[in-house]
């Protein structure tokens, strides 16, 4: 990474849009902003806790170690969002995630010391984020209830629907552009059963490819995957 000397608004930063405006030149001054290149690490895996990372800019995936050759992504970080996070600990000062840009990006970060100083002087921020991590860990709860009872078709066909709901259309595809593998990594899968998956879908009319880009052409039929459960043997 390398520190970048663009300007950014302030409103573009989680930190500073949720903080006392008092506070907003010692954000100023402790805040350090960088360029990361598309596949670029952040931070990996097992890397001792330095700070936490806000999204200026780009697409962030957080993923963790699945067994010994695969990852899971847990969560996909983007404008305004925050990662690293996870770090946070009384009990351990490693990351237990890994960060890596999914494409060129800009990232705040910000060392682990005065945020923690930012936490207790901005008590809006303090209680936003508690909600955010309340909302995270429902998440990862139904995300955990769905790799051990959804079919991998219904966890294909709900990846698409939220990456849509997220991420918006552009050029009538989603908007966002991942490879396969990261593909199957969201979805807990080896990236040979999304790859059938996928061309599976194709055919059956509820998607459509167009170079990288994937097209919805049915919702309905991908929320019906949804409901699916794989059977108890």
């Amino acid at each position: 990474m390398k520190i970048s000397k663009k300007e950014y608004p302030t409103q573009n930063c989680y930190v500073s849009s949720n903080c006392l405006p008092e506070w907003l030149p010692a954000i100023n001054v402790n805040k350090k902003i960088y360029e990361v290149k598309k596949g670029e690490v952040i931070f990996k895996e097992g890397d001792e806790v330095t700070g936490v990372y806000f999204v200026y800019d780009g697409n962030i995936k957080v993923h963790k170690k699945w067994g010994s050759d695969k990852e899971l992504i847990l969560r996909i970080a983007t404008k305004g969002g925050i990662f690293g996070h996870r770090g946070l600990s009384s009990k351990s000062n490693i990351y237990p995630i890994s960060a890596t840009a999914l494409e060129n990006a800009t990232v705040c970060f910000i060392d682990l010391a005065f945020f923690y100083t930012t936490l207790k002087v901005n008590l809006d921020l303090a209680f936003k984020l508690m909600l955010f991590f309340a909302d995270e860990l429902q998440e990862s709860e139904r995300k955990m209830r769905n790799l051990a009872h959804m079919t991998v078709k219904g966890r294909v066909a709900q990846a698409l629907l939220q990456l849509q709901e997220k991420f918006g259309i552009k050029d009538r595809a989603i908007d966002i552009i991942l490879s396969r593998q990261d593909l199957a990594s969201y979805v807990g899968a080896t990236y040979e059963t999304v790859f059938r998956t996928i061309n599976e879908l194709v055919l059956e009319n509820c998607i459509s490819l167009v170079g990288k880009s994937i097209l919805i052409t049915d919702n309905k039929k991908l929320e019906g995957f949804t409901l699916q459960t794989e059977s108890v043997k």
